[in-house]
């Protein structure tokens, strides 16, 4: 058995602008099993990274523990990687991040990854701003040790044992958006036609991006009276609003439609369209996101698709006042100014 794909692709296999066909941006054959979601939000990445011309070596993925982490693996294998310790890879992130501010940075992760072991690094990585985008592969169970409740499991569901979760989970949209998170998504691992949007357009947006991404557990928790399984899933979805991102391009022209729609122009030019379906719902306002998770929430819904954008947000870079240039290639020159500059900072802080 081989987990490396085959080299040979259809010659006519169209290319984008930079010259790569698709498979360019694929990685291994995965090792996850037959059916998992995770698999689909993976392909979502690859179509998102081909379709935004991405320069495979201009981007950094991480992970940390868990079957989601696994996932860089079998995408953008020519791409920088790092699959840090469990519940971590905020941490490893913010380092790689300071240090060259230049790549795109990319995080994978899970619920137990994120909601449990790591929910205090999610948290501070939020607050800070980071400039990355962060995908939760949420399943609601431990899959590599055989399907236990995890902290995103909803109260009263019954996993793959029968048992009954007793315990509120942790919704992380809702986390994201309270604790300072400029963009926040919902989807679902079965809909790529609105999940490839959703990423490229956190891959554009200048802060931290957060996606939760309902991905359902075949092997665990698939099963009826769970939550987080294809069938309550599909027939529990609410979204916001149909998505498509218009990156800024000379000969791309925009037509800003009236009345259900809406259309947030980002840092660079680029366009996020809205075509509103829920009610009440202003996805620049982060009261009126919190509100419209929290009424799905109570009718047993799932709220998907843009539920929080700030297009002027401002990365750690910008708020710790570093320089344009990457810290990693600064030169002595850059990092020694002279006895007379030294002399002024002491003289300034006496």
């Amino acid at each position: 058995m081989t987990y490396l794909r085959p080299k040979f692709r259809h010659p006519e296999l169209q290319k984008n602008k930079l010259g790569y066909t698709v498979d360019y941006y694929e990685g291994a054959l995965s090792t996850l099993c037959a059916g998992c979601g995770h698999d689909s939000i993976s392909a979502g990445i690859i179509q998102a990274a081909y379709e935004m011309n991405i320069q495979p070596h201009k981007l950094a993925k991480f992970s940390g523990i868990g079957c989601s982490s696994k996932t860089p693996a079998y995408f953008l294998s020519n791409s920088h990687g790092f699959n840090s310790v469990h519940g971590r890879m905020p941490s490893v992130a913010t380092g790689a991040n300071l240090a060259n501010r230049d790549l795109i940075y990319f995080g994978v992760s899970g619920d137990g990854d994120t909601a449990s072991i790591g929910l205090g690094q999610f948290v501070h990585v939020i607050r800070r701003g980071l400039n990355m985008t962060y995908i939760v592969m949420n399943n609601g169970c431990y899959g590599l040790t055989k399907g236990q409740d995890s902290a995103t499991a909803d109260q009263g569901s019954k996993n793959k044992s029968g048992n009954v979760n007793l315990f509120e989970p942790i919704d992380l949209a809702s986390l994201a958006i309270e604790t300072g998170a400029t963009f926040v998504a919902q989807s679902f691992s079965g809909d790529k036609a609105q999940l490839v949007p959703l990423i490229k357009a956190a891959m554009n947006h200048p802060g931290f991006a957060f996606i939760n991404v309902i991905s359902p557990c075949v092997t665990f928790n698939n099963n009826m009276g769970s939550t987080k399984s294809y069938d309550y899933v599909r027939e529990h979805i609410e979204a916001t609003a149909t998505v498509d991102f218009v990156p800024d391009m000379k000969e791309i022209s925009v037509e800003y439609g009236k009345g259900t729609h809406k259309n947030v122009t980002m840092h660079d030019g680029s366009v996020i369209q809205l075509h509103k379906l829920a009610e009440e719902w202003d996805p620049l306002n982060r009261q009126s996101a919190m509100n419209a998770v929290l009424n799905a929430k109570s009718k047993n819904e799932i709220l998907t698709g843009l539920l929080y954008v700030n297009p002027d947000a401002r990365d750690l870079h910008h708020m710790i006042q570093t320089t344009d240039k990457p810290l990693n290639s600064l030169t002595k020159s850059d990092l020694c100014p002279g006895s007379e500059m030294l002399n002024a900072i002491n003289a300034d802080l006496r």
